[in-house]
């Protein structure tokens, strides 16, 4: 089975362990397939995939979203400590921006 309009995350990569190459998909990360070449292990991941989707709709499960159509707000949060806080405030301060700024400035590095 295949699907229509297939935007999933998928990602190949050699196994050492398997001497094979290894099929992957973000959304469903239980699922894999190992094959010979990357290509047979790309289209056999999404076939998996497929075969699972259609075994979820058949049950009434909910289907994950792409990750490539899920809309972002941008927003995030994250914990740190009170000391790593302030000295991260401090240095958005010397560097006259914000925190938001500087945290996403580190974080695209």
């Amino acid at each position: 089975m295949t699907l229509n309009n297939d935007h999933y995350t998928y990602r190949v990569t050699w196994s050492e362990e398997d001497e094979e190459y290894i099929g992957l998909c973000a959304e469903f990360p239980s699922l894999s397939w190992l094959a010979a070449t990357l290509e047979e292990a790309l289209q056999g991941i999404r076939e998996v995939v497929a075969d699972v989707i259609g075994d979820m709709q058949a049950s009434s499960e909910a289907i994950p979203e792409p990750i490539a159509t899920r809309k972002f707000s941008g927003k995030f949060m994250v914990r740190i400590p009170p000391e790593q806080h302030r000295r991260l405030v401090l240095e958005a301060a010397e560097a006259g921006v914000s925190l938001n700024r500087l945290a996403s400035s580190k974080l695209s590095q």
